[in-house]
């Protein structure tokens, strides 16, 4: 009888076995659908609660995954925000932009305080969403313009009306008291601060319609009592003069005769609408001015999340519907390095409450743009950004990088192993005379505390192609 070949073809030498086996076809379906096919069907086993992100990398099934999906309805996470690490040109941006766009579609309307390359503004266009156009000769931001938080004050009862107020006079304390910082790269020292407290409250009360820098200045330069009395001269004007020095130069320097140009000198050119999608783009200012970009995020990352604050008090008030949002702080690592001090000031102006409807993505390239940071206490609060954060989502990055993102996400020798892979270069394509696709072009480790990691790949609709046509682009 002659023999039968084995399960993997003939065997010996020279014959056809072959030394794997072949895999089934597989098909994707909704339990509806497939539950006839048991005992041939099982469960994906990742979340799908949320934005459709991409296919995992170990089983290909969809994962679906944003920051406020993952709070609200799944109950995955504690804190609707995330943190996104990777190198340049991986595609940080892009998952983002990938999850701001799944958002508005549920309602939520994505926010960008500040866009430097620009990665955002053809989204919000797309969306039908609001651009403001921001820099040097094309826009100005009044860090003293509340925005839409007098009027909104103006319908509250008392007690909402208060807190608003005073939610908006810290706001502006703070935004002044970080361009100061940004402008002397250390902070004001604690009786400019309170001198700047006590003049903001004197200008609200004196100051009919919108104040600008230069009122604040002028009002510092009357020397009032109120004034005087904060500042301790002790009845002494040459003594008050000299405290206030400083002060005054720093506040000249902020209204166009000095490094950040008059960006802030005047009224803000175009009013942030908080019914849709909206987008600062900052990308005019060139990234060898550091200083002003930091300034400039700075105080949209201010004005944004003021107007966002006065659209909530309205909601809690029933006066308007419930509004969600998705705020993106991209390039963070631009505000943290540009002064001592900066990260207490990212700190007070992001830290909004998660009942109020707000998510958030937090993006930077590696740990050591946040642990590079020369004072040990803002290092160590800058590391706190990312224990915070309800997800870490990672792309490619270097073996250096594990020692200090094991200390805030631990993670498995394997999801090292594969984040290290990512971040290898480039190869030469022979073929088309141009460099491959990066290995870790799109692929990312998504985090939940010490849960296992979901290796994730992101792929592009064709409809995705033309609002990500960047510098970063992603090649198809």
């Amino acid at each position: 009888m002659a023999p039968r070949p084995g399960l993997r073809g003939w065997g010996g030498w020279g014959a056809g076995s072959v030394g794997y086996v072949e895999p089934v076809p597989e098909w994707r379906g909704t339990s509806v659908q497939v539950c006839g096919l048991w005992p041939f069907s099982a469960g994906s086993g990742t979340p799908m609660a949320g934005v459709p992100l991409g296919r995992s990398l170990i089983g290909g099934t969809t994962l679906c995954c944003d920051p406020i999906s993952w709070f609200q309805r799944a109950k995955l996470i504690l804190n609707p925000s995330e943190f996104v690490l990777g190198k340049p040109g991986l595609g940080k941006s892009t998952v983002v932009r990938r999850q701001a766009l799944g958002l508005a579609g549920y309602g939520v309307n994505p926010v960008v305080f500040g866009d430097l390359k620009p990665d955002y503004v053809d989204l919000i266009r797309a969306l039908g969403g609001q651009v403001i156009t921001l820099g040097r000769g094309r826009g100005f931001l009044n860090v003293l313009d509340p925005g839409e938080v007098i009027a909104t004050a103006a319908r509250l009862p008392a007690t909402q009306r208060q807190a608003l107020l005073a939610d908006a006079h810290g706001r502006r304390l703070n935004t002044v008291a970080s361009l100061i910082t940004v402008l002397r790269r250390t902070p004001p020292t604690d009786r400019e601060e309170t001198i700047l407290n006590a003049a903001l409250s004197l200008l609200d009360e004196r100051h009919v319609g919108v104040p600008v820098l230069a009122d604040l200045l002028h009002l510092i330069r009357e020397a009032p009592e109120e004034l005087r009395a904060v500042a301790l001269d002790r009845g002494d004007i040459v003594k008050y003069r000299e405290i206030t020095e400083n002060l005054e130069s720093s506040l000249i320097a902020l209204l166009g005769r000095g490094r950040l140009g008059e960006m802030f000198s005047q009224q803000t050119s175009e009013p942030m609408r908080h019914d849709r999608p909206v987008c600062f783009d900052v990308s005019s200012i060139d990234d060898a001015d550091g200083q002003m970009q930091a300034a400039a995020l700075l105080s949209c990352w201010s004005y944004g999340f003021g107007t966002i604050s006065a659209a909530q008090a309205l909601a809690d008030a029933g006066l308007e519907p419930q509004r969600r949002y998705f705020v993106i702080l991209d390039e963070l690592w631009r505000v943290l390095r540009a002064a001592r001090g900066l990260v207490d000031r990212v700190d007070a102006l992001t830290r909004l409450n998660r009942q109020r409807g707000v998510g958030m993505a937090m993006i930077t390239h590696t740990m050591s743009d946040l642990l590079a940071l020369p004072e040990e206490e803002d290092r160590m609060k800058a590391k706190g950004f990312v224990e915070r954060a309800g997800m870490v989502i990672c792309g490619g990055l270097p073996a250096a990088e594990m020692p200090q993102l094991n200390q805030v996400v631990a993670m498995t020798d394997a999801e090292q192993s594969m984040i290290e892979d990512w971040s290898t270069p480039p190869s030469w394509d022979s073929s088309t005379g141009e460099d491959a696709p990066p290995p870790g072009l799109g692929n990312f480790m998504v985090k939940v505390g010490g849960r296992p990691g979901i290796p994730v790949h992101v792929e592009l609709t064709e409809d995705e192609y033309a609002i990500n046509d960047t510098n970063r682009r992603w090649v198809r």
